[in-house]
Parts: C-alpha cells; sequence; structure tokens
C-alpha cells in the first residue's frame, strides 16, 4: 500500500488530465480514477520532482478546476472542484502540500442561498450531467429525468403534453386550467405556470436540481410538489470551443428515429463578452398502426428548437445574461391502443396531432454588494399548445367528429433577490411577480366544420416579498426560518361571453406560506434534519361539465401543508457508501383536479382533502473508482379522506397516477482500456408499481406494475466518442398511462404501451 506522505520521484510531462493520472497513479503504486470524460480532457501541467504524492497530485491539478478525493491511501478519484457560483473572490494561491478540500462541495443553486447539499435542510435531487449521458439522453427531455429518479413521476400522453408529479402530490391525469404542482425553471427563469411540461431538449446541460416541495416559501404558486431546475452551462466569455452529437435509432415494431444537437461557444470580446449557441432536432419513430386508414407508425414525433444566451461580465459592475429558447414538438396523432385490438394497433375515424410551441425570452442581471449578491430575472414565455382527439360517438351517432382545443398562453415573471451570510448563516429576501394568461377555446362536431362551444379565460396576477434566513442555534444544529406573503388575483370568463367584461368573476387572496427546518450534524458522516412547509395555489374558472356556453364554475384555491425528516450519511462524492432518506406527511386540503365528465368534456373542479405518508430514499456503494452501484425507491400512501359530494361513490379513493411504489437499481462502470481510449457502460433495472388514473368511479382504471431494463455503453477516442444504448431490452408491453382520448375513457379499455424496445447508435465530438 502506498505512503501518500513519502517523497518520491516523479517525472510525468503534461498532457490530458486522464493520462497524467494514469501516469501519477502508476508511479505512486495506488489508483488514481478520472470517472468525468470532460475533466479527463481538460490539459494538465503534469509534475517533475521529489514529492509526497498529495503534493504531486496538487501540481498535477493546478489549473484544471478539479480536486482528488482520497477514499483510502491506494485509491484517489479526481473530482470536478465546487464553489459557490456567481460569487467572486480573489483567485486562490497554488496549492502546496494541499489536504481534501472538504469545504469544496456540491452547492444547491436552486435554494437562491448557495446552500452546501449536505446544510440544505430538506429533500433534494441532484443529477450531474457528464457530455456522454448528455449527448445520448437530451433528446429525451423531461423523460430521462423521470427514469432516474422514481419520486418523480409524469403522465404519459406524449412528449411536451405530460403533467410532473414529485413524490405523490398529483391533483389529476389530465391537462386543464389548473396550475401546475411542479414548477420548471431554466437557471433562474420560470419556465410554466398552468401548463404542460414544455419537454425542453437537456443538450448541453450541466446539471438538473430537483427541489421536493412545496416550495411556498422561495418559489410560490406552480410549486406544490417542488421546482424542477435545469441548469444550463453557461457562456465561458475566455475560450472558443464547440460540441456535437448525432445518432440514429431504430423501434421494434415501428420506424427509424433520429436526434441531432450542437452548440458552440464564442468569446465575442475576450472576458467580457461572449454567446453560447445551441440547437438540436430529434424525429422519435412511431410504433402504432391504424390499419382502418392503412397507416403504420401514426405515432411519429418531431421536435426541434435552439437556446442562446449572451453574457456581459461586469458592465459597469454589472453581470448581464441576456437569453432565448424556442422548442416546437408535433405529434402525428396519440401513442395509445384499446384492449381487444392486436398489440400496437388502434382504429379511429380521424387522426389526433398534437402541437407545442414554445417560446421563451430572459434577462438576468448579477451585482456583489459587498459580501452580498443581487440577482434580478424578467422573463416573457409564450406557449402555445393545439390538441386534436376522434369524438366520433359522442353524440350517439356513427358519424365522424372532431374535437379541438387551443390553449394559448402568456406568462411574464419577475424576481429581484439579494442573498448573502455564507455557508454558517446564509439568508435571502426579495420580491416577485406574475402574470400569466391563459385563453382555452375548443370546437367540437364534423371533421371539415366543427362549431365552436364554451371557451375560458382564466388571468392570474400575484406580486410577493419572501424572506428566509438560517443561523447556528448550537454547535451542532442551525436552525430555519421563512415566508412569503403573496396577494393574488384572478378573473375568469367565458370566452366571447356577451355580458359585461368589468362583471367578470374575480377573487383577490393574500396569502402567507412559512417554512421551518433545523439540520443537525452531530459530527462524523451522520446527519438529519426536520423540515416544515406551506404551499398553495390560487383559483379560478372553469367551464361546467354539460359544455354550455352559458355556463361556468369556480374551483377554489387549494393548500398542502408538509412535514418530513431526513437523514443522510456520508457523502456520494467523498464515500464509499452514502445513503438518503425522507420519511414525510403531507395534508392536502381542497385538491384542484383537471377531470373528463362522462360526455368525454374536460373541467375543472375541488375533489376535497387528501393525505399522503412516504419515505423517499437512495444508496449510492462506490465498490471502486471505476465502478459504482446505486439504488433509488420511493414508497407512499395516499387517501381522499374528505372528498366532496360528487365524489363520496364508489371508486378509489388514492392519489392519480402515483404508483404506491417505484424503485431502481443501477450500476456504472468506466475506465481506461488503453492510451487515450476509455470505455463506460451502465444498466438500470426500473420499476413502476401499480396506480390509478384517477379518483371517482370513471376514473379508477389500473395502469403501471411492470418493470424495464436499459443498458448502454460508449468509447471515447479522445475528443471523440462513439455510444450504443438499448431502452426496453426485455420489449416490456406494460401500460404506463390508462388514457389517450377523453372520448373513449368512458369503456375503460384505453391503454399506452411502453415504446417497445429501441436501439440508439450515437456519436459524439468536442471541438
Amino acid at each position: 500500500m502506498a505512503d501518500v506522505a513519502q517523497a518520491k520521484r516523479f517525472n510525468v510531462p503534461a498532457g490530458r488530465l486522464g493520462e497524467v493520472a494514469a501516469a501519477l497513479g502508476e508511479q505512486g503504486g495506488i489508483t488514481i480514477a478520472v470517472a468525468d470524460p470532460d475533466l479527463a480532457a481538460r490539459p494538465s501541467p503534469g509534475v517533475r520532482g521529489d514529492f509526497s504524492l498529495r503534493v504531486a497530485l496538487a501540481h498535477a491539478l493546478r489549473g484544471t478546476g478539479t480536486e482528488a478525493v482520497f477514499y483510502d491511501s491506494a485509491t484517489v478519484r479526481i473530482m470536478r472542484r465546487r464553489a459557490p457560483p456567481q460569487i467572486k473572490r480573489p483567485a486562490p494561491a497554488p496549492p502546496k502540500a494541499v489536504d481534501i478540500d472538504w469545504d469544496s462541495e456540491i452547492v444547491v443553486t436552486a435554494s437562491k442561498q448557495n446552500i452546501p447539499i449536505d446544510a440544505y435542510p430538506g429533500s433534494i435531487k441532484l443529477v450531474e450531467l457528464d457530455s456522454g449521458w448528455d449527448a445520448r439522453n437530451a433528446a429525451g427531455g423531461t423523460a430521462s429525468i423521470t427514469k432516474l429518479l422514481p419520486a418523480l413521476g409524469s403522465t404519459n400522453l406524449g412528449p411536451a403534453r405530460n403533467k410532473l408529479f414529485i413524490r405523490g402530490i398529483a391533483d389529476s391525469s389530465f391537462n386543464g386550467q389548473t396550475q401546475a404542482t411542479v414548477g420548471q425553471y431554466l437557471g433562474d427563469v420560470r419556465l410554466n405556470y398552468s401548463a404542460p411540461d414544455p419537454n425542453l431538449n437537456l443538450y448541453d446541460m450541466k446539471r438538473i436540481e430537483v427541489l421536493v416541495g412545496p416550495q411556498g416559501t422561495l418559489y410560490g404558486a406552480s410549486s406544490l410538489g417542488g421546482i424542477i431546475r435545469l441548469v444550463p452551462n453557461a457562456p465561458d466569455i475566455g475560450e472558443t470551443s464547440a460540441t456535437a452529437s448525432i445518432g440514429v435509432s431504430a423501434t421494434r415494431f415501428g420506424g427509424l428515429g433520429g436526434d441531432g444537437a450542437a452548440m458552440i461557444n464564442l468569446p465575442v470580446i475576450n472576458g467580457r463578452l461572449g454567446v453560447r449557441f445551441v440547437v438540436f432536432g430529434t424525429r422519435e419513430a412511431g410504433y402504432i398502426d391504424d390499419p382502418s386508414r392503412g397507416l403504420r407508425d401514426i405515432n411519429r414525433t418531431t421536435s426541434y428548437g435552439q437556446r442562446m444566451t449572451w453574457h456581459v461580465e461586469d458592465l459597469w459592475g454589472l453581470d448581464i445574461d441576456i437569453g432565448a429558447a424556442t422548442h416546437n414538438t408535433s405529434t402525428r396523432d396519440g401513442q395509445y391502443t384499446v384492449r381487444g385490438d392486436p398489440p400496437l394497433v388502434r382504429n379511429n375515424a380521424i387522426a389526433q396531432p398534437f402541437k407545442n410551441t414554445y417560446y421563451m425570452s430572459y434577462l438576468t442581471l448579477r451585482r456583489m454588494l459587498g459580501q452580498a449578491e443581487l440577482v434580478s430575472t424578467t422573463s416573457v414565455v409564450q406557449h402555445d399548445l393545439k390538441t386534436v382527439f376522434d369524438a366520433t360517438g359522442h353524440d350517439g351517432s356513427t358519424s365522424p367528429a372532431r374535437f379541438e382545443e387551443d390553449n394559448n398562453i402568456i406568462l411574464i415573471s419577475h424576481e429581484t433577490r439579494i442573498s448573502g451570510g455564507g455557508k454558517s448563516s446564509p439568508w435571502v429576501a426579495g420580491f416577485a411577480s406574475i402574470y400569466n394568461t391563459s385563453a382555452l377555446s375548443r370546437s367540437l362536431g364534423a371533421p371539415d366544420a366543427p362549431a365552436r362551444i364554451a371557451g375560458v379565460l382564466n388571468q392570474q396576477a400575484e406580486a410577493a416579498v419572501f424572506g428566509q434566513f438560517s443561523r447556528p442555534l448550537w454547535s451542532t444544529l442551525t436552525g430555519t426560518i421563512g415566508g412569503r406573503l403573496t396577494f393574488a388575483n384572478s378573473v375568469g370568463n367565458l370566452l366571447d361571453n356577451p355580458t359585461d367584461k368589468s362583471k367578470a368573476p374575480s377573487r383577490n387572496e393574500l396569502r402567507f406560506s412559512p417554512t421551518f427546518a433545523v439540520d443537525w450534524h452531530p459530527g462524523g458522516r451522520f446527519s438529519a434534519y426536520l423540515h416544515y412547509q406551506q404551499g398553495y395555489r390560487a383559483g379560478g374558472l372553469a367551464v361546467a361539465p354539460s359544455g354550455s356556453e352559458l355556463e361556468s364554475r369556480k374551483f377554489d384555491t387549494d393548500d398542502l401543508k408538509m412535514s418530513e425528516v431526513g437523514i443522510r450519511l456520508g457523502s456520494k462524492d467523498h464515500n464509499r457508501l452514502s445513503l438518503r432518506a425522507a420519511f414525510f406527511y403531507a395534508d392536502w386540503n381542497h385538491i384542484q383536479a383537471d377531470l373528463i365528465d362522462d360526455s368525454g368534456l374536460p373541467y375543472t373542479a375541488n375533489i376535497g382533502s387528501g393525505r399522503i405518508f412516504g419515505v423517499d430514499a437512495d444508496i449510492t456503494w462506490r465498490l471502486s473508482p471505476a465502478l459504482t452501484v446505486t439504488a433509488a425507491a420511493f414508497l407512499n400512501d395516499s387517501n381522499l379522506y374528505a372528498p366532496e359530494p360528487e365524489f363520496t361513490g364508489s371508486g378509489m379513493r388514492v392519489m392519480p397516477n402515483v404508483p404506491r411504489n417505484g424503485i431502481r437499481l443501477a450500476t456504472g462502470w468506466r475506465g481506461t482500456i488503453a492510451p487515450n481510449i476509455s470505455l463506460s457502460g451502465e444498466a438500470s433495472l426500473r420499476y413502476v408499481g401499480e396506480s390509478w388514473l384517477g379518483i371517482g368511479p370513471l376514473l379508477d382504471i389500473r395502469q403501471g406494475h411492470y418493470t424495464v431494463s436499459d443498458v448502454g455503453g460508449r468509447v471515447e477516442f479522445g475528443k471523440f466518442g462513439v455510444s450504443l444504448d438499448v431502452t426496453n431490452l426485455g420489449d416490456v408491453r406494460g401500460n404506463s398511462f390508462a388514457f389517450g382520448n377523453p372520448f373513449g375513457l368512458a369503456r375503460r379499455d384505453q391503454m399506452t404501451p411502453l415504446r417497445p424496445r429501441t436501439v440508439r447508435l450515437g456519436f459524439y465530438a468536442r471541438f
């Protein structure tokens, strides 16, 4: 076993960090692993001379932005050095005879206070995206994230039309006028409010942060279940770089698909101004046939878009980001089938296409004020959704009929906050405002001339002030307190209503959402926390179940209170074995839900009050620097204990579309097989438990209860990589979602099959 303190002679020339580490490990008699290919490609100055192993490592890592983590005296892993972003400090001197920098921890930027992950008093899931995984999975968008996290659930109506749920906080399986239960962000920019997941492409993303909710104090509305924060790679104003990825895929019983993406980073004025531009496109092969219309692979999906960010450094003391993003998704037809028909076959009188058009622009300003940081973000989103369903038989006739729904959404949001206090006593305070308008128009009738039926216009405006701060109570205990005071105004009216618009139904509300937490670090690898949070969603107006042009229905505000106790054992980056677990209880009152009536038309109502109990845990076991095994599980039990009168009949009373249990097991290996050649592989097994489509006798339809396995591998030759991935290896035919068309829902025979086995061959390059 190596003596890390004894001086030895090292002779390792400058080169790529992966090669330098391998040579240094060979000369020092230890194992040094560089698992991240991006880090392995960074230039290292090498090391020559008589040094102890730790000092030799310090010399070899100088200027690479990495750190050495010793698992024992013979095993070292090179990792990216973590430091709170956007806080400018003098550059540190070159390391001397260093020990491990335990303060270089992963920072939870979604906390808005740059809190280290092991000091954040709540449940958070971080998914670090290396370039290899990102290139292979970015086209899947949010679906790629849900595969990794059992506590993150989703409907499966199709790409860019799904609802997301975190930890069982699920209102319904259908899209409508309610606010989303999960807030989605690109950096500090709010992406949605009352719309389905836009399913942004993940190419060139750095990290995914999932904060379990309710996040009423820090994020306000649309965060009952929590928030998902996509962290993109920022423009580099000092170096030109580019990457590209292309893949071709084949789906069993279906067609061919493909995806491509590229990124270019340009310093326009060195050290002062730069731009980062990402472009992408995807074609997902269809796999469902419609013999009645003589069509194959009808559910093909096409998406494309771009992201662009301009960064200005130190303009009158301000750091400025100006950005825009677009994402367009088109699906030719629904992806559901009907029980009793042959597998992957469905017959319809007309096509049922879907289109999601998403545009977003934003401006972010940052400035240091002494030891505090000021951040101000303003964004505008235009989100248009167009949905078509085959409504044949809705009126008792056999004549083809078409239902069309257009939802045009405008979202304007702003937040200005200031934060500081350092690691021991972080604090944040700010104000935020939101304006959201949703114009939902509908038509129903003959395919060539459908008649307009009742639509609804909802407008929500919110203004809030918020604050949160932490301070040590004892040497091992830190307390956190915070709150958000929100004034909300909601206005709703039927579209084309001849009545005076000034008399449109409206309501004003003043709400306070508190949070309390304590974080306990008794010493060693163990720590624990207790957390209480509140959140709510404002009420609104929806069309009555009859679909009458003259009727509308108000739905009331709902609110959720959650308490959780969490434990942490070790760090997945610094220890061989680490554990995170949380036990939680949620009380949800006056639950808002988007529903389907007996005729197939959508409406929104409060369904009652419910409770959710559960446990959410994950374990990481690093068998060696190159081999890691992970396990994650989510178990819950829910009950609608006080249903509204119209939901007191027979049927299940559990929260919709949330499996009672979900488990994921995965293993990953990465190593160097020859000079300048690395190999990595992953395999996963994922179980999705049984769930129900909704509440009540019409919707208590079983779904889920299936197990899926995926495998993949990648070979990297310097700046180029080749990958091969197989999803749904066993070609499982499970029912992921028991809904596809509201006008056939009463027959209780709809199912959404999993995508059959799909093989993807991919290529990736860095320039």
